[in-house]
């Protein structure tokens, strides 16, 4: 195959199908961030996507080269489920990190199917930590003292991790609230939906209490969208308007609606793993690379006073 025809999107679905599937990283690693980026996933509106936007975007870095390290806060699971790592009762989770007070280096897995991607996953017992959690002393701040315990975070090293993704429930509890405090960044994933805002007024505002209260350097950095058909004018129409109340947060790549990315799970697979080749995996792959190579330094916008309405 020619030079020139490497940029089609055969041509990449091709390549890339063949680096999963020997085992290889891709080529063009991506760069490291001076720091580790800790980043929250979270949108309190169930069904956007957004432990599927976690996982492949933490696997898509991790193809490139990155090391990431995947905190499982949903109590469902459903990130260690995709993440091929057991969390059945009993095993280490983020529940003995949260309300035990054990160390993540003590509870975290390597992931199985790719190098360079690590996971803390979940267990049901972590239903029961918002109770547990409440009459505990300096309860919100308890994740954020596990994540800046690991030696692996904010290290020097070239082990240290690049980027830890944080999956949230989909609710504003206090394991939503011990994220955000924990977090330096926050990951909104949109889904390309009518009343694809409806809700994300109360998630912005607990935001901003966040900032004022328990971590003023928490920013809004990246949006999402997802669950998007190019073929409707009301994906194209919700995309204007996503883009209209986030100023430049949003990634250019927006994930398509695909039946690829929802059957992974079911194989305790990415879709990055399961499909490498399909457009939902490519397209992750492309985010995950556009949100490596932008300045986290400086987020991409202010949130509009519209968004909040």
């Amino acid at each position: 195959m020619g030079e020139a025809d490497a940029s089609t999107p055969l041509a990449q679905s091709v390549a890339h199908t063949l680096l999963v599937r020997e085992g290889r990283r891709l080529g063009g690693t991506l760069p490291r961030p001076e720091r580790t980026r800790v980043m929250v996933v979270a949108n309190q509106k169930g069904g956007v996507g957004k432990t599927t936007t976690a996982v492949n975007l933490a696997a898509g870095l991790a193809q490139h080269g990155l090391r990431v390290l995947v905190l499982d806060l949903d109590p469902q699971g459903n990130a260690s489920t995709a993440l091929a790592i057991p969390h059945h009762r009993g095993t280490p989770s983020t529940y003995e990190a949260l309300v035990e007070g054990r160390a993540l280096t003590e509870v975290v897995q390597a992931s199985p199917d790719i190098e360079g991607l690590f996971v803390v996953p979940a267990t049901i017992d972590l239903a029961g930590a918002e109770i547990e959690l409440v009459s505990m002393v300096a309860r919100e701040g308890r994740l954020r003292k596990a994540v800046h315990g690991h030696p692996l975070v904010f290290g020097e090293g070239a082990d240290r991790f690049d980027y830890v993704l944080i999956d949230c429930p989909p609710s504003l509890g206090l394991l939503t609230l011990n994220a955000l405090v924990a977090g330096d960044e926050m990951l909104i994933p949109i889904q390309a939906e009518y009343y694809a805002l409806e809700g994300l007024g109360q998630l912005l505002e607990t935001v901003d209490l966040v900032k004022a209260h328990l971590n003023p350097g928490l920013v809004v950095s990246t949006i999402v969208l997802t669950m998007y058909d190019a073929r409707t004018r009301l994906s194209a129409g919700v995309a204007d308007e996503v883009r209209a109340h986030f100023d430049g947060q949003v990634l250019r790549t927006a994930i398509p609606r695909s039946v690829r990315i929802s059957e992974a799970p079911s194989y305790g697979q990415t879709v990055m793993t399961y499909d490498p080749g399909s457009p939902g995996a490519l397209s992750y792959l492309e985010a995950a690379r556009e949100l490596a190579t932008r300045d986290p330094a400086r987020p991409a916008g202010t949130v509009s006073e519209g968004s909040r309405s």
